[in-house]
C-alpha cells in the first residue's frame, strides 16, 4: 500500500503539471484537478505511444518525462498551486460524514490494489503487454506469438509509464488511481448537491455507490475501469453543457471521447456525444474546431500505426488493410481470435452461432450463467424502464439524446460481442438515474454510502467462494488483503509459475509449467507464451510464431509449416 501511495504521489505531479499543459494548448475553461490529471494522463499516453514506436518505455522515457514535468512547472508554478489549493479547499469544504467515507474510500482502494490481481486477463495478455513495451516498445508481429497481445491498449501503455519497471517489479495499478480520481469528481459534485439540490450533481455522485463492482477491475490495469469513469464524466459534462456549449467544453468532452476510444474501441459510440454539440452549435463550435480535429488526428495516427505495427492490420480485428508486411498475422488466426470474442459473448462456437437464428441467439444470451446473464437481463430491463423514470423526473433533451446513444451502443454491440463490460457505461448511468430518483435526502445517501463501504470491508477482509457468479475456475475466490502488503504490494500475476524453456524453430520462450489456463502466461520472461496455445495453432492452423531476426526487438513472423514433413 505505501510504495503505491507513494507511486501515486509522483503520477500526480506528472498528470497535474502535463494536464494543465494540455489545458493551456487545447484552450480548454477547466479548474477542476481531476479533469487536470485525465487530460495528463491523456498526453502521457500520446507521448508514451509514439515513444513506443522506436523504444521502449523505460528509464530514458522518465528522464524526458521528468526534465518535461520540471519545466512545466517551473514555468506555470503559481497556476498549478492553484490547482492543489482548490483540490484541498474542496476537501475540506465536504461534509464530515463525506470526509469518513471518503478517507476510508481512499484506504480500501490503496488495499485492494495491493492485493492479488483479480481479473483472467491480466494473466494472459495484460502483464505480456506491458512488459514489452516496457522492454522494446512496439514490436513488429508481436500478435503472432500470442494473439491476445494484438489487443494492446491505450491503457496498456499508460500502464507501461506508470509501471516504474526499472525501479520495481510489482506496480500495476493504474486503473486504481483512476478510479480514486473518479471518487473525488463524486464526492465533490455529491457535496454540491447537498448544498444545490440538482440532480445532475447527485447523479454523478451516486459513483461510489458502484465501487462494490469497480474493486474487481482496479488490482490489473483493465481498459473497461477508465472507460466507465470516463463515460460517466462525459455524461454528466453533456448534461450541464448542452443548452450553451462554449467551444473550451466542446474541447474537453473532445479529448475525453478521445482517450475513452484509445482506451478501448469498443467505446466508439461515445463519439456522438461531441457530434451532439456540434451540430446543435456548429456556428459557434465551428471556428475553433480546429485544435479538437487536429488532437483526434494524432490519436487516429498513433492508433494505426500501433495496430499495424503488432497486428500488420491497421483496424485490426478489421482484416482491411491496403499493406502487406511479413509480419502481418494470418488471416485463419485472425479469425479465430473474432470467433473467440463471439464465444465470449455467447457461450457459442462458431459452428452452433451460425447455426442458429437471431431468437435462439438472443435467448442463450439472456440466459447465459452467472453475471453475464444477470447483467444482460438488467441491461434489457433498464432499456425498458428507464424512460418512465427520465420521461417522470428528467425530461429534458440531453437525457433522452443519452438514452438514443447507449441505446444505439447496444444494438453496435448485440451484433458485435455484447459482453456486459461493454454495455456497463449504459448500466450505470441508468441505474444511477433511477437511484436519484430514491435517494433524494442527504440521510439516505449518506446511509447508502456507509453501507457500500462496509460491504467493500467485508470482500476485502474476508474470502467468499464466487461460483454463484461466475462459472470460470479463475474468477471463483475473490481477492483479498493481506497485512504483508500494508508496505509491498502483491506482485502482478496470481499465479506463482514455474517456467520451462522450449525452443521451436529460432524461437525460443518461456511456457509455464502446470497451468490449466489456455491463454495463461503470467509473469514469465519474455516471450511467454503457453505451449499448449502454440501446439493448437501449429496443429489446427499449420502455423507457428518465429522471430523474423535474432533480435526480439525485431519481431515474429507466422510460418506455415503446412508443405513440412512430421
Amino acid at each position: 500500500m505505501i510504495l503505491i501511495l507513494l507511486s501515486w504521489i509522483y503520477m500526480v505531479f506528472t498528470t497535474i503539471n502535463i494536464g494543465f499543459y494540455t489545458g493551456k494548448t487545447a484552450e480548454i475553461k477547466n479548474s477542476d484537478f481531476v479533469i487536470y490529471s485525465i487530460l495528463g494522463l491523456f498526453t502521457t499516453t500520446l507521448l508514451a505511444g509514439f515513444w513506443a514506436i522506436f523504444g521502449r518505455i523505460n528509464i530514458e522515457f522518465h528522464v524526458f518525462l521528468l526534465v518535461l514535468n520540471i519545466g512545466i512547472y517551473v514555468r506555470f508554478k503559481n497556476e498549478i498551486h492553484l490547482i492543489y489549493k482548490s483540490l484541498f479547499q474542496e476537501l475540506q469544504a465536504l461534509t464530515l460524514s463525506l470526509k469518513a467515507i471518503f478517507f476510508s474510500t481512499t484506504l480500501l482502494i490503496l488495499a485492494q490494489c495491493a492485493s492479488i490481481p483479480y481479473i483472467i486477463d491480466n494473466e494472459s495478455y495484460y502483464i505480456q503487454t506491458i512488459k514489452w513495451i516496457n522492454e522494446y516498445g512496439f514490436v513488429k508481429g508481436l500478435a503472432n506469438l500470442h494473439i491476445f497481445l494484438a489487443q494492446t491498449s491505450g491503457w496498456h501503455i499508460a500502464q507501461s509509464v506508470f509501471s516504474f519497471s526499472f525501479l520495481y517489479p510489482n506496480f500495476n495499478d493504474l486503473s486504481g488511481f483512476f478510479l480514486l480520481l473518479g471518487n473525488i469528481y463524486a464526492f465533490r459534485h455529491l457535496n454540491a448537491y447537498f448544498k444545490n439540490k440538482e440532480s445532475n450533481h447527485l447523479i454523478i455522485g451516486l459513483l461510489p455507490l458502484a465501487n462494490i463492482f469497480f474493486f474487481s477491475f482496479i488490482s490489473t490495469p483493465s481498459p473497461d475501469l477508465p472507460i466507465y469513469i470516463l463515460s460517466l464524466i462525459l455524461f454528466f459534462k453533456f448534461i450541464e453543457n448542452y443548452k450553451n456549449p462554449d467551444t473550451e467544453t466542446f474541447n474537453l468532452i473532445a479529448l475525453l471521447v478521445f482517450f475513452a476510444v484509445f482506451i478501448k474501441t469498443t467505446s466508439i459510440v461515445l463519439v456522438l456525444i461531441p457530434m451532439v454539440l456540434f451540430v446543435k452549435d456548429y456556428k459557434v463550435l465551428l471556428p475553433k474546431l480546429a485544435k479538437p480535429v487536429l488532437i483526434g488526428l494524432v490519436v487516429l495516427v498513433l492508433f494505426l500505426i500501433k495496430n499495424t505495427i503488432i497486428s500488420g492490420y491497421p483496424l485490426f480485428p478489421a482484416l482491411t488493410s491496403p499493406f502487406s508486411f511479413d509480419f502481418q498475422i494470418p488471416s485463419a488466426m485472425a479469425h479465430f481470435y473474432y470467433d473467440e470474442t463471439k464465444t465470449a459473448a455467447f457461450s457459442l462456437t462458431e459452428t452452433q452461432f451460425d447455426s442458429l437464428g437471431i431468437f435462439e441467439i438472443f435467448k442463450i444470451w439472456i440466459f447465459r450463467p452467472g453475471l453475464h446473464g444477470l447483467f444482460n437481463t438488467l441491461v434489457l430491463v433498464l432499456l425498458v424502464i428507464t424512460p418512465v423514470f427520465i420521461f417522470k423526473f428528467f425530461n429534458k433533451k440531453p437525457f433522452w439524446i443519452l438514452y438514443a446513444i447507449l441505446f444505439f451502443q447496444m444494438i453496435v454491440l448485440f451484433v458485435s460481442s455484447p459482453q456486459y463490460r461493454f454495455f456497463m457505461n449504459a448500466i450505470l448511468l441508468f441505474t444511477f438515474l433511477i437511484a436519484a430518483t430514491l435517494l433524494r435526502s442527504q440521510r439516505k445517501i449518506v446511509i447508502s454510502l456507509y453501507f457500500a463501504t462496509g460491504i467493500l470491508i467485508t470482500i476485502l477482509m474476508i474470502p467468499f467462494n464466487l461460483s454463484v457468479l461466475t462459472t470460470n475456475v479463475h474468477l471463483k475466490n475473490n481477492s483479498t488483503f493481506s497485512v504483508n502488503e500494508i508496505i509491498f504490494p502483491h506482485q502482478n500475476s496470481k499465479f506463482d509459475f514455474d517456467y520451462q524453456s522450449i525452443k521451436n524453430g529460432n524461437l525460443q520462450y518461456q511456457s509455464p509449467l502446470n497451468n490449466t489456463f489456455f491463454w495463461g502466461t503470467g509473469n514469465g520472461k519474455l516471450p511467454c507464451v503457453n505451449k499448449d496455445q502454440l501446439k493448437y495453432f501449429e496443429v489446427y492452423y499449420k502455423i507457428i510464431p518465429q522471430m523474423r531476426t535474432t533480435n526480439l526487438k525485431d519481431g515474429f513472423y507466422a510460418k506455415n509449416i503446412s508443405n513440412e514433413s512430421n
